[in-house]
């Protein structure tokens, strides 16, 4: 079997809303072509996202609720979203569920939303839990996505994902590298609801604001900057390492300040690599000022494709790792996350 028309979810760490990505992915000549055929990105309701925000706090038995019933609440999306799409053709649906805790170093990473009770709502295949596997096979669990960088999106020299985290894959002696950069939108997200805003819309916030040298010091110097490749990050470097440092300031210089943090970590990485040209996606990529911040600081060429692409690669992405794990081949690679060997990760029922 060759063609695979595969739903792929992402819930991100922003918390926007639960991106819903139906493509076809075909294999001819040994090269893998994807079409997006419908797309969605469904807004939490208020009582969603303060569920998701307090889950980090839970007690094991309270965790272990909400993964049921958020493992539900994704099958009764999919099911609407098949129904609303008139989507007749599934072979499998692809969930990475949302990030709670990641902790690799003490090997374990949750992603809650139970792929048992997604199947349970839509009778077809369904691969979850992406992220386990690797921490166990002592990776970082993260970034996952470089395998759709490396297959689907080869020809460009890097990809730059600007969502809660900003994480950037490329190509390096032959390898594909890959690793979170720095904290992004979890952050910009936070201060801006502080204004009565979901986001910085274009910037125009942050734009407003003046940096302030002394915090952004603090934030350039911080210890995760120094660590060797393959890197990631989770919620608990910013609840323990960056709010605890933007304070005794307006929003709006916070807004401003992050976004010179942010801007200064993604340049310096692109100059170091020598990187010419980079795809840019994720809702970072429609911060105005975020993006002028970062083209003053680098000679890289960047590439903003069809808002499709910006706004739903990732879920896309997880589609094509569950059509990798349904054919039993290697959908993670241990160059970007630091594990002992390729392999082909996710449970699949």
């Amino acid at each position: 079997m060759n063609t695979y028309f595969a739903l792929g979810l992402m819930s991100g760490t922003s918390l926007d809303g639960l991106d819903i990505c139906y493509a076809k992915f075909s294999l001819k000549d040994l090269i893998w072509n994807f079409e997006i055929l419908e797309a969605q990105t469904i807004p939490y309701s208020s009582n969603w996202k303060e569920k998701l925000e307090e889950a980090i706090n839970l007690s094991a038995t309270d965790l272990l609720e909400l993964n049921s019933e958020y493992g539900f609440y994704l099958g009764d999306q999919i099911a609407e979203f098949i129904v609303l799409k008139k989507i007749k053709e599934i072979n499998l649906i692809s969930s990475h569920g949302h990030t709670v805790h990641h902790q690799p170093e003490k090997k374990f990473t949750c992603q809650i939303g139970d792929g048992r009770a997604i199947k349970i709502k839509n009778n077809f295949p369904v691969v979850y839990d992406f992220r386990s596997q690797d921490v166990l096979l002592g990776g970082n669990g993260a970034p996952l996505v470089p395998i759709g960088d490396e297959i689907l999106f080869s020809k460009y020299e890097a990809c730059l994902n600007l969502g809660g985290f900003s994480n950037i894959s490329f190509k390096e002696k032959g390898k594909r590298m890959a690793f979170d950069i720095s904290p992004l939108n979890i952050v910009l997200n936070h201060f801006s609801e502080k204004l009565g805003k979901k986001f910085d819309d274009k910037g125009e916030i942050a734009k407003a604001g003046i940096v302030n040298q002394s915090i952004l010091q603090h934030l350039n110097n911080l210890e995760f900057y120094k660590n060797t490749t393959p890197k990631s990050l989770g919620f608990e470097f910013v609840k323990n390492e960056i709010f605890p440092l933007l304070k005794n300031d307006s929003a709006e210089n916070i807004l401003a300040t992050f976004s010179e943090h942010a801007a200064d970590k993604i340049a310096e990485i692109l100059n170091k690599f020598k990187i010419n040209n980079v795809l840019l996606t994720g809702g970072g990529t429609y911060n105005d000022f975020l993006l002028e911040k970062i083209r003053s600081k680098t000679d890289c060429k960047i590439i903003i494709p069809e808002n499709k692409i910006i706004d739903f690669k990732e879920a896309l992405i997880f589609g094509f790792m569950g059509v990798l794990k349904l054919r039993g081949e290697n959908n993670v690679l241990c160059s970007a996350t630091g594990s002992l060997h390729d392999h082909s990760s996710g449970i699949l029922i």
